[in-house]
């Protein structure tokens, strides 16, 4: 959503530790083997969601600390097999936004597919691989960094164990396999407890560094599920920052698939 990153695998979350220190007889585990496993284990930890819901309310604030509101709908439907998972955003406010939606698919053999709704045209716009890496909706996330995020996209590095407040996590350094992929990597600060992203630093196609996203206020539902309350994401280079809040979240609502597809954008409200 929140590719972030891989916005869906920032909320999907040592047992593990252990298994991820214990490599094969005869085999020492690289670097690229050791990044690749971290990442398999957070996704993992976020398995069987089902599907999920939330309110969000995204604030966006320029270089001058001017800000803007705008307050959306999220909902989520957990994938099988290749097809990964689909996630539905909607537009409550401001007035001229309302009912705005994007419909992601994301998959694990081929590119994402996105869609949005806009009600002032109403007309459904398919989201080109091309054009992904530009901002959402105004904001300092990318359509990339709202769509999908599975495992299967990026190719994986372990760099270093490392604190941050407090917390001791994996760094890992992540490379798109996308070709049309706004980013040549991303470094991400994964918590060695429970597998969740707290910090990912996005480097762009000249390799300087672009964005930093940070997660916090992370809650615990349904004794399995962490998921960040706040998401804040800086750019470095025009001093923008985006702050995404969820409230509200519920797992298991029973969401059905006829609720995701380009037709219920339209009916989206």
């Amino acid at each position: 959503m929140l590719k972030t990153v891989q916005l869906r695998k920032i909320w999907k979350p040592m047992v593990a530790v252990a298994l991820l220190a214990m490599p094969l007889i005869g085999h020492t585990e690289t670097p690229e083997e050791k990044g690749l496993a971290i990442f398999e284990e957070a996704d993992k930890r976020g398995d069987g969601y089902v599907d999920s819901k939330s309110g969000m309310l995204m604030v966006l604030k320029d270089k001058r600390g001017n800000t803007s509101k705008r307050q959306m709908r999220v909902k989520g439907l957990e994938g099988k097999g290749d097809d990964g998972d689909k996630t539905l955003m909607i537009f409550d406010t401001p007035k001229d936004q309302k009912g705005t939606a994007l419909l992601t698919f994301s998959h694990t053999n081929k590119d994402d597919d996105q869609w949005l709704y806009l009600p002032a045209l109403k007309r459904v716009k398919k989201i080109a691989s091309k054009k992904k890496s530009g901002p959402f909706m105004g904001s300092e996330f990318s359509f990339e960094d709202i769509g999908g995020s599975e495992v299967e996209e990026y190719d994986y590095k372990y760099l270093r164990d490392e604190t941050i407040d407090g917390q001791k996590c994996f760094v890992v350094e992540s490379y798109p396999k996308d070709k049309y992929s706004g980013y040549t990597r991303v470094v991400s600060w994964v918590d060695q407890e429970h597998y969740r992203t707290l910090k990912a630093e996005f480097y762009d196609r000249k390799k300087s560094h672009l964005k930093t996203l940070v997660a916090t206020g992370f809650t615990l539902y349904n004794d399995k599920f962490w998921r960040p309350d706040m998401l804040e994401m800086v750019n470095l280079q025009t001093g923008k920052s985006t702050v995404l809040k969820t409230s509200d979240t519920v797992f298991g609502s029973g969401l059905k698939s006829s609720a995701f597809n380009k037709n219920a954008l339209k009916r989206a409200r």
